[in-house]
């Protein structure tokens, strides 16, 4: 079996630093490459919340100086350690003046003005790096806009240094509604030569926007799930983008994320009270006691339990949600709540505590363990986002018998099949309109289940909790990613 040397950028990476699923993704893949046997490693800033002591990081010799066009050569010491669990290097690029900061892209609600210059030094501190260990990786791995000028930089400023001579690169999107648009400055210091600042590359409205970048100069370019791969090509999910997503088709591909069963899985869950396995669901009942304890709401087995967990903002679907909230409260339900957000979200949510205290109760912020009791003691999970690259939650909802009501788009279409009472098949209950009445309608029809069709109900569980969505599945298909653009990389460099 060939063996690929993978070099993986992110902004950010768990367990150091996180802020959404690009995080999952970029700590979870890399080891299931590792497991195949491939070379991979991993690079991201190192801020102010990576503790250099408590991950054992060891600082490399020399300083790394990266040419910053305009605003000269800036310097930067590299450290490096493991991701935890495995032997995979990381290593972290730090500069007091980029990365010494309280947040990652912002501070609160506000995006640093100089996220432009920030995340340039960054991909080019990785080409840097990888020049540094002479590396000659076969393929760079950039993930959403904070890395996607590095495809660029491979096709001009790097394009002929035998250290990136057969390099190809693939740039995934989380999130297509993010594109890293700024002022046209940061050209001078991209340093790429301003005849790329055009319409077919890096310019839109007279600015740059590095996503655009990548997307144009990357060999391949993936999204997290099938059906947002298709998504992106229409006018509703591309952001302005999806006229260049649809002509660059030819190299767009769809995989789905997986979820590490080591930390979510209510048979070795360590933050629940109680576990439980397929063959023995007794322990989700106390699950579900000790969550409405916890959240002070009535200890009623017979109720069902709705759970959601998430960040409080329109793409979530909490518009949604708060035109439909006094329509659920008339049904027999209780539904817990654990997020922050935008401030009207929290005092929304915050008021309906008040307002219905024996049907709804909230946690504004976020905790793990909370995020692990509702997935185990809820009966149900909703998720009405307005869109979903791939989403995480309603797949560790499947795993602990917790059935996800989803608005059927992108990786929640994907993941989650609708109920068929008929031949008692799927996995949860889907509604296609983002709309609070297709909403309330389709939470009705989940909790119509749960009172007259319980036997449905618990097939349904049965079906959910046989799911599988392992890492080793979505390693096989970027695996194969890999390897058609080296040879493609590899086809391109003989015609020359």
């Amino acid at each position: 079996m060939d063996k690929f040397n993978i070099l993986l950028a992110a902004s950010e990476v768990v367990p150091f630093a996180k802020s959404g699923g690009l995080a999952d993704v970029s700590g979870a893949l890399p080891k299931a490459l590792r497991a195949f046997g491939h070379d991979v490693r991993v690079v991201m800033p190192r801020y102010y919340i990576v503790d250099k002591e408590k991950y054992g990081l060891k600082a490399l010799e020399g300083s790394l100086g990266v040419p910053m066009g305009s605003m000269a050569e800036a310097w930067a010491t590299v450290y490096e350690g493991v991701l935890p669990g495995s032997d995979v290097p990381i290593y972290f690029i730090e500069h007091e003046g980029f990365f010494g900061r309280k947040g990652l892209y912002d501070e609160d609600g506000r995006g640093y003005d100089d996220n432009d210059n920030r995340f340039i030094f960054f991909s080019k501190a990785v080409m840097q790096l990888a020049k540094k260990l002479h590396l000659k990786p076969d393929v760079i791995h950039v993930n959403d806009w904070h890395t996607a000028a590095i495809p660029v930089l491979l096709n001009t400023t790097y394009a002929f240094d035998p250290d990136f001579q057969y390099t190809g690169s693939l740039l995934t999107i989380h999130n297509m509604q993010h594109q890293g648009k700024f002022y046209k400055g940061g050209m001078d210091v991209l340093g790429v030569g301003w005849e790329h600042f055009n319409a077919d590359e890096l310019e839109e409205f007279d600015g740059i926007n590095l996503l655009k970048g990548g997307i144009v100069h990357a060999d391949a370019i993936n999204a997290v799930s099938q059906k947002y791969a298709q998504e992106i090509r229409t006018p509703e999910f591309g952001w302005g983008l999806d006229r260049l997503i649809d002509a660059k088709a030819y190299k767009l591909y769809g995989i789905l994320n997986g979820i590490d069963y080591e930390e979510w899985s209510p048979a070795v869950d360590s933050f629940i009270p109680a576990t439980f396995d397929l063959d023995d669901l007794s322990g989700k009942a106390l699950c579900k006691s000790a969550l409405q304890k916890e959240f002070d709401l009535p200890q009623r087995d017979e109720v069902p339990l709705i759970g959601l967990v998430g960040r409080l903002v329109e793409q979530k679907g909490i518009t949604l949600l708060s035109a439909a909230m006094d329509e659920l409260m008339k049904l027999d339900i209780q539904i817990v709540l654990l997020g922050t957000g935008e401030k009207w979200a929290e005092n929304f949510f915050s008021e309906c505590t008040a307002k219905y205290p024996e049907k709804f109760a909230c946690y504004i912020g976020y905790r793990n363990d909370i995020a692990h009791k509702i997935e185990a003691g809820s009966d149900m999970f909703l998720m009405p986002s307005l869109f979903e690259p791939c989403g995480l939650n309603q797949i560790y909802s499947l795993r602990y018998g917790t059935l996800p009501i989803v608005h059927a788009t992108g990786g929640l279409d994907d993941t989650i099949e609708n109920y068929d009472s008929v031949h008692e098949s799927g996995t949860g209950f889907k509604f296609y309109n983002a709309t609070p009445e297709a909403l309330i309608g389709t939470v009705q029809w989940a909790v119509n289940t749960w009172y007259q069709d319980r036997s449905g109900f618990e097939k349904l569980q049965h079906n959910a909790m046989l799911k599988r969505f392992n890492w080793e599945e979505a390693a096989q298909g970027y695996e194969d990613l890999y390897r058609h653009i080296m040879q493609g990389r590899l086809k391109n460099k003989e015609h020359k």
